[in-house]
């Protein structure tokens, strides 16, 4: 390469401030988790007329998907009420600004959700908060709130109301509401975030003794029986949502930091809040009983922070994944913000990229938040464009869930229409919903090119149409079109294969 052009080049990758960076693990997986939170909380929503927000929405959604997202965490239960259509609970202050107020005109935000991810074939993950009812005690409750109803089921600590976690009532009332959204929605997962037990306010012991008299027998420790009632939860929670449809994922997205060594010798090399003793959450205990499908921990923090360094916290979630999936919560903001320590004109994105993928354990990552990347902060999403998801993911099979295949796809054949040539296919036969294709990967192979699925720069679509628009040129060039199916949790049939001239 010519000087000039090798300085014009660097140059560039400089004022974007990426770099191409080779990890260990594989370059560019065919297979990776690509999420991105939209929350409610922010006030993003609140009051915007109805068509504006769907415009909104549909917006984000288009820079997602064009930035390689597959799925969405999407924040519906904020506060023990809804940006969806409950018969439990009262519409979302979030949403219309008062709570209990229904959206004018009547819309459903959740299903709507559903149905524009699944049009870009992204999962959709409904995101609520189990505990918290309050995020202030200014907050109004609707007359029709459980709170009215139930009184002796919350308790107030500093700023914030909360369901008391040590009541069977508590534990049976949320899982009727996630019975409620996983029975009438097609959802991919529920999600939770690092709520569970309040952060700590200083100088004030949550006041749950009454509770714990009533409750805690055989516990010395209330820590112990603390931890036990989210236990009692999250194992309901998971038996809940298996019973009623076994594909349905159930993810957590703990605190980043699950112990610090000085608390116990298994845990990272940190110092800060910790999820076993703050927060009461034992995400790995979750993880080795299988309670939870997958955990993406918010690693939050740059490479290099004194209290907790972010490459240590990924290394230390990486060694302990209890054999459940793992993704690496990331903050856009933080990680554009700090410069890379080995490359002070750079940010940390080419970095904390060749950290993640360059662990087996660890299959892809979530952005915190979705807005930031959508707004182009840093050129954080060209980063990701151009390099990063660079070519399409399959999300990462679950196959302790489903290890099926479904069949091969039928018929395929290529038909002229006006709209040009289209490939068409049908799908294969299902004896269940677990079995039944949802959607088709079309990969592309010039003439004399070796196939290799596991190539994704040889994806063309990933489609929930049996079809494929075939690019039309000179009726001269030799193509090898392949068609696999995938089922809900993104298991892929065996290939089958057409050569095209187009």
């Amino acid at each position: 390469m010519k000087l000039k052009n090798y300085l014009l080049l660097l140059a560039l990758l400089l004022a974007v401030g990426v770099r191409a960076q080779v990890p260990s693990g594989n370059k560019y997986p065919k297979r990776e988790f690509r999420g991105a939170w939209i929350q409610a909380v922010n006030s993003q929503f609140r009051g915007i007329p109805t068509e504006r927000l769907k415009q909104i929405l549909i917006s984000q959604l288009n820079s997602l998907q064009g930035a390689g997202i597959n799925a969405i965490i999407f924040q519906v239960r904020p506060e023990a009420d809804a940006l969806y259509a409950s018969q439990y609970e009262p519409w979302s202050r979030f949403l219309t600004g008062t709570q209990g107020q229904t959206p004018s005109p009547m819309w459903d935000p959740m299903q709507f959700m559903i149905e524009e991810c699944q049009k870009r074939n992204m999962e959709f993950h409904a995101w609520i908060n189990p505990y918290r009812v309050k995020t202030s005690l200014k907050n109004e409750l609707a007359p029709e709130h459980i709170y009215h109803q139930h009184p002796e089921w919350f308790i107030t600590y500093g700023d914030q109301l909360y369901f008391d976690p040590a009541l069977p009532e508590s534990r049976e009332y949320i899982c009727k509401i996630v019975t409620d959204i996983v029975s009438r929605y097609d959802v991919d997962a529920i999600h939770m975030d690092d709520y569970f037990y309040p952060y700590p306010v200083k100088g004030l012991d949550f006041p749950d003794d009454a509770s714990f008299a009533r409750y805690g027998g055989g516990f010395t420790s209330k820590a112990d029986w603390r931890r036990s009632n989210v236990n009692v939860l999250i194992k309901k929670l998971h038996e809940t949502i298996r019973g009623i449809k076994p594909w349905v994922k159930f993810g957590i997205s703990p605190f980043g930091i699950y112990r610090n060594q000085k608390s116990d010798p298994l845990g990272s090399n940190t110092n800060g809040l910790q999820n076993y003793d703050d927060l009461y959450a034992d995400v790995l205990h979750w993880a080795r009983e299988g309670w939870i499908d997958y955990n993406i921990p918010q690693i939050y923090w740059q490479i290099g922070h004194k209290a907790a360094d972010y490459e240590t916290l990924v290394k230390w979630w990486a060694t302990h994944s209890e054999n459940r999936p793992l993704f690496i919560g990331q903050s856009v903001p933080n990680t554009i913000q700090h410069a890379d320590p080995q490359n002070p004109s750079i940010n940390q994105l080419p970095r904390k990229m060749a950290l993640q993928r360059a662990y087996q354990t660890i299959g892809g990552s979530c952005q915190w938040y979705a807005a930031a990347v959508v707004e182009n902060q840093g050129r954080y999403r060209d980063a990701l464009v151009s390099e990063y998801h660079k070519y399409p993911a399959l999300i990462p099979v679950f196959d302790f869930m489903d290890n099926k295949a479904p069949g091969k796809v039928r018929k395929m054949k290529k038909v002229w229409t006006e709209d040009g040539y289209i490939l068409f296919w049908t799908a294969p036969k299902a004896e269940t919903e677990m079995d039944k294709a949802v959607q088709y990967v079309v990969y592309r192979f010039s003439g004399k090119e070796k196939v290799n699925l596991d190539d994704p720069s040889h994806i063309v679509a990933i489609t929930r149409n049996p079809f494929y628009k075939l690019p039309y040129e000179t009726g001269k060039t030799k193509y090898r079109y392949v068609v696999t199916a995938l089922d809900r949790l993104h298991n892929e049939s065996k290939s089958v294969s057409k050569k095209l001239k187009l």
